[in-house]
């Protein structure tokens, strides 16, 4: 599939003007609605000076409005910055000066809005998104809703945007000094869209039950997948009540739920998925880590209509690089399955020479949907590309009918719950604090969330600093789901000889008490 987001947004709207797009709460946008919006946005960006690849920042929750904004951004020939709602003031400002956002679209209501603002240069624009009115801050900025009042018809000229632009940058970590901004084409975007729908069939009679945050490559691809089919997206953008997300899914006969191993893990120990009429349900899809095989059985006896694709891929890759056919999830228990259509996986060693079946090594993907590289950062993107492929960091191995299985990360990424948490973002918050030498964040097993957060730390002569103090230190400068829940201090930290922390040897440690 070789095109723009904007034209399948348009080809979706022509076949289908009238279908829900967005539902919310008590909240219906169609096609035709959702385009004319961001038409509206796309219209207003370009009287405001948008150039053709300047960047535009989104924090905003999962709404209609996040999505007629992301869409009017790129029909303006904007760049998608999309941030993580639930960080603190200091990663989002980084990110906004990292990538040189020329405006940025907020809400006022978000705890970090005031915060962010102070941290901001003069120059960038704000748009103030779904105001209250109470926010005195947000009061000099432009409304969203002024601008879509100003109806510019429905979406058009997608020709203006090549397949090659750059379409969206996704931060994977806000630390200071590296910030790693993931940078996706249209091309790359739209042909995982493609390989996407082959696998799971998807049309516009599906309606999925989205709980997962669209600043996440996984969220972004359920978006973007289920407009380009012409499906409807309901929006619920919490699971702290699981049963009351089930009981919409039931009345609006959602056929599709997507979720992270913790996402299923709440549904199968906090509810009874039993107590509830799921025979709509067609598909479900999990991704974001392991989820283990037992877990799988148990839903698929639950959900008995349903069939189960559990699913492998990187932020790098757009999302999606491989996927287990739902007829093997018994014969292939434990693995991720083979690649989507367009998509070359390889097991190689540390020398990039391939690995026999069977034998362990990293996993190097090619296809059309392989990032573009790491946002004005040459020297971090070299060491993750070679040649058209991307070495995913992943270890592995393959067995003798092309199933691959993962055994490991020989990168340090933290998954707990829906969120993908680097190291260090955490460490370098610890060593802010008076009495800290040298801190580890590691992430330790969970079966709720997947992994939780430990922080291993050095503290200095004479220092008296306890857990109390630590975590207070994080709970101020941290987003809640970055804050450590284990605090461990230690003599030393074990390190490679050119004094690289490693981390896996704190993992060995834990299992060996």
């Amino acid at each position: 599939m070789t095109a723009t987001l904007c034209g399948l947004l348009i080809d979706s709207t022509k076949r289908f003007p009238e279908r829900e797009a967005i539902i919310q709460g008590e909240s219906c946008v169609s096609y035709q609605q959702l385009s004319r919006r961001a038409a509206s946005v796309a219209a207003y960006l370009r009287r405001q000076g948008l150039q053709q690849g300047d960047r535009v920042g989104i924090l905003v929750q999962n709404s209609a409005e996040y999505v007629a904004v992301y869409y009017g951004i790129l029909a303006a020939g904007g760049v998608v910055v999309s941030l993580n709602t639930a960080t603190r003031a200091r990663d989002l400002s980084n990110w906004l000066k990292h990538s040189e956002a020329g405006w940025l679209f907020a809400e006022a209501s978000h705890p970090e809005f005031e915060a962010l603002l102070q941290n901001l240069s003069t120059e960038i624009a704000i748009v103030e998104v779904r105001g209250s009115g109470t926010n005195t801050a947000a009061a000099q900025y432009p409304d969203l809703s002024g601008i879509l009042a100003d109806d510019q018809g429905l979406l058009n000229n997608p020709d203006r945007i090549a397949d090659d632009d750059l379409a969206t940058i996704i931060y994977t970590s806000g630390t200071t000094g590296h910030p790693k901004g993931v940078m996706l084409s249209h091309r790359n975007i739209c042909t995982n869209i493609g390989s996407i729908l082959d696998y799971l069939q998807l049309d516009h009679t599906d309606r999925v039950m989205n709980v997962l945050p669209f600043y996440y490559s996984y969220g972004n691809s359920v978006l973007h997948t289920h407009l380009a089919a012409g499906a409807s997206i309901i929006l619920e953008n919490s699971m702290l009540y699981p049963r009351r997300v089930m009981e919409r899914l039931v009345e609006l006969k959602a056929t599709g739920f997507s979720g992270v191993p913790s996402t299923y893990s709440l549904l199968l120990n906090r509810i009874r998925l039993d107590d509830f009429d799921l025979s709509s349900l067609r598909y479900l899809t999990q991704a974001g880590g392991a989820l283990s095989a037992g877990s799988v059985r148990q839903l698929c006896k639950l959900v008995p209509n349903a069939i189960f694709f559990v699913m492998y891929g990187q932020t790098e890759a757009c999302a999606r690089l491989s996927y287990l056919p739902p007829e093997k999830i018994e014969e292939k228990a434990g693995s991720v399955g083979i690649p989507v259509s367009g998509v070359k996986l390889e097991i190689r060693n540390e020398q990039g020479e391939l690995m026999p079946t069977g034998e362990t090594g990293e996993i190097w993907a090619a296809g059309d949907n392989i990032m573009q590289g790491y946002w004005s950062d040459p020297e971090m993107t070299a060491t993750v590309l070679a040649e058209g492929w991307l070495k995913t960091g992943d270890l592995a191995y393959q067995d003798e009918d092309g199933y691959f299985y993962l055994v490991g990360r020989s990168s340090d990424m933290i998954k707990s719950g829906a969120h993908r948490i680097s190291p260090g973002d955490i460490e370098e918050v610890l060593l802010e604090l008076d009495g800290i030498d040298e801190a580890a964040a590691i992430g330790i097993d969970d079966e709720l969330l997947g992994q939780i957060i430990k922080a291993v730390i050095v503290s200095g002569p004479g220092s008296e600093l306890d857990r109390r103090t630590v975590l207070a230190h994080c709970r101020k400068n941290l987003a809640s789901y970055k804050i450590p829940k284990l605090v461990e201090f230690v003599d030393q930290l074990p390190k490679t000889s050119s004094g690289k922390i490693m981390r896996y040897k704190l993992q060995e440690r834990l299992l060996k008490q």
